[in-house]
């Protein structure tokens, strides 16, 4: 499903990619450029990543469901429509409470990859 469209225009239905696994988190890659990373999420209720950091800032978008995000040690409810931004070298944690869809753009900066 990853594929890179750099320089081009892009038109993409994230709910058709959307894919849920009971007692499981499923990630799809739907982007990876040298200018971001997007990586789609369904978590099924009760699932986590556990805390953990990125290299690189992110921006995580709840697409439906319920959850929770800690970052650095400060809990906050989501649902549909929240937005995190994460500097990078956040210690962050994402935990269901609900089946759970988040969208992550990991951001990079921009040069190419050596």
């Amino acid at each position: 499903m990853s594929k890179s469209w750099e320089g081009e225009a892009t038109v993409f239905d994230v709910n058709a990619a959307l894919d849920f696994s009971e007692g499981g988190i499923v990630s799809k890659t739907l982007y990876a450029g040298d200018d971001a990373r997007v990586v789609l999420f369904g978590f099924d209720a009760g699932q986590e990543l556990t805390e953990h950091t990125a290299a690189v800032p992110a921006l995580l978008h709840v697409l439906e469901g319920e959850g929770e995000i800690d970052l650095a040690g400060e809990k906050h409810p989501v649902g549909p429509g929240f937005y995190t931004r994460m500097p990078a070298h956040l210690p962050h944690s994402v935990k269901a409470t609900g089946r759970l869809a988040l969208l992550l753009v990991l951001l990079r900066s921009g040069k190419p990859k050596k």
